[in-house]
This record gives C-alpha cells, sequence and structure tokens, in this order.
C-alpha cells in the first residue's frame, strides 16, 4: 500500500456479510491501533482514497464518518482540511479523586488551564445547599476550559466556601487548584459523590469546547470533601465525549456504583 496508509494493504470483500465501508473502517482503525497512522496524520483526499481501494466516495465517505462518529477522526472542512486521525481519547478515572492536571500528566499529556471566570459572590441557591452555605455566606466560583495538548477536553464549573480558600483569587488559577487546595489551605479534597448525565452541546458550550451545537457532552456534578468530612467543593465539569472516557477499577469487596442520570438539558 503506498505510504501513508496501513501497510497492510486492504482487499475489498464485496460477496462478505461485513459490508465495505466498515471493512474500510476496520481496516484504518487497525492501522491506527498499531500507529502507523498517528495522531495529526492526514488521510489522502476522498478521491485519490477511492479510486486506490477500488470504491466509490459514497461508499469511502460512510467509512470516514464511522471513524469521525467513534472518535478516531477528526474532518477538517475547506482547502487546508481533510481527514485527520485523532489524538487519543485521554482515561479519566473516576476510581479515585485525582485533579484533572494529573491525570492528564499522568497520561502524557500537556494540562492546560484556560480561565474564563474567577470571582467571588453569593452562589445560587443549589450551589449554596451543596456547600453548606447559609443566609449570605459566599463563595468562589472558578470556571476554566482545560485542555489537553492544546485541544479542549472539558469545561470545569467550581464553587468553594469563601471561607475555607482567603486569597484564593490571588492565587494561580491555572494549574492544579486541588494542589492549592492541599498547600496552602490544607482543605484537600480526599471523597467526592459524582453523577454523571449526558447532555448536548449549548451554543455556549459549543463555543467553549469547539465543538458543533448539539454534540455529546458527559457532564459530571461533584461534591467533594476533606479529610475532616467538610465539603471543600461543589463542581459542574462537561466534557467532551469524543476525546475523553471514563474508567471506574472495581474489586469484589470494594464495590463502586454510579448513577447515571439520563435526563439531558
Amino acid at each position: 500500500m503506498e505510504r501513508g496508509l496501513p501497510t497492510s494493504p486492504l482487499v475489498v470483500d464485496r460477496g462478505a456479510a461485513e459490508p465495505v465501508h466498515v471493512q474500510i473502517a476496520s481496516w484504518l482503525r487497525a492501522g491506527i491501533a498499531r500507529g502507523e497512522l498517528g495522531p495529526g496524520h492526514r488521510l489522502p483526499g476522498e478521491r485519490d482514497l477511492a479510486e486506490r481501494l477500488g470504491v466509490s466516495r459514497m461508499t469511502l465517505r460512510q467509512a470516514l464518518s464511522e471513524l469521525e462518529s467513534s472518535g478516531d477522526l477528526v474532518r477538517v472542512a475547506g482547502r487546508a482540511g481533510g481527514a485527520f486521525v485523532a489524538e487519543p481519547r485521554v482515561e479519566v478515572d473516576l476510581t479515585h479523586l485525582t485533579g484533572l492536571t494529573d491525570q492528564l500528566r499522568r497520561a502524557g499529556r500537556r494540562a492546560g488551564a484556560r480561565v474564563l471566570v474567577a470571582r467571588r459572590l453569593v452562589p445560587p441557591p443549589d450551589v449554596a445547599t451543596a456547600l453548606g452555605l447559609e443566609g449570605r455566606a459566599q463563595a468562589v466560583e472558578v470556571v476554566r476550559v482545560r485542555s489537553a495538548n492544546k485541544l479542549p477536553v472539558a469545561l470545569e464549573t467550581s464553587w468553594f466556601p469563601a471561607r475555607l480558600v482567603p486569597g484564593l483569587l490571588d492565587q494561580p488559577l491555572s494549574g492544579s487548584i486541588y494542589a492549592v487546595l492541599r498547600k496552602r489551605y490544607g482543605h484537600e479534597p480526599v471523597s467526592a459523590v459524582e453523577r454523571l448525565t449526558p447532555v448536548l452541546a449549548s451554543v455556549e458550550l459549543a463555543s467553549q469546547l469547539d465543538v458543533v451545537v448539539g454534540a455529546p457532552l458527559l457532564r459530571v456534578e461533584r461534591v467533594a470533601r476533606d479529610a475532616a468530612g467538610t465539603v471543600v467543593e461543589f463542581a459542574r465539569d462537561v466534557f467532551r465525549s469524543d476525546r475523553v472516557d471514563f474508567v471506574v477499577q472495581r474489586s469484589p469487596d470494594e464495590p463502586v456504583t454510579l448513577r447515571a442520570l439520563t435526563d439531558p438539558d
């Protein structure tokens, strides 16, 4: 096979039960898995690739659409566009309470954070209830777009009881906030209850996460406590479902229960 495609040639079997476009998708996916097509690799143009494989452009487009839906490819419109091999999905382990910064670094990704909002305020009633605040007690709200290798993967919105984190707004917020909570305030989150909810991208979310309006996303709502059992964070994080996989490690003597809420916003 020509340079730029999987080394093992594809032999299309039109008599097989598996449709031709599925055979093409499987062949390309295998090449990605073997490392023959790395992240950012651009496939030949549709016309050229269809001719090489001896299939119609319609069939090829079906295969590329399947790979795009599964997150293996990213298709970009325009003269400089095309079909590109996507970055590997990021695994977020929900078994242990670890900040996203540390999880991305352990996965070999460059963790980034762009701060959109950082302010002290009286939070909405639902947030105040989650934080255990009464009356006009204030919270610190931090909203950030999180990235892996400069690609957006999540929009984080976190609230912290202001009385526990005096001066938080003067601290660096582009790195691990959990590290700041641990080192400066002694309120490291050590346990949490997290709820996962599928949602669709609004116009605002689509702009912040660089997805199309209506794209499937996953919201993780979290109440985190420190070692003393004090609530130190309430968060609503929205992840790109095409770039993140959630993992839970289980054992017979340590059951883990995930409650998936299926009523999207």
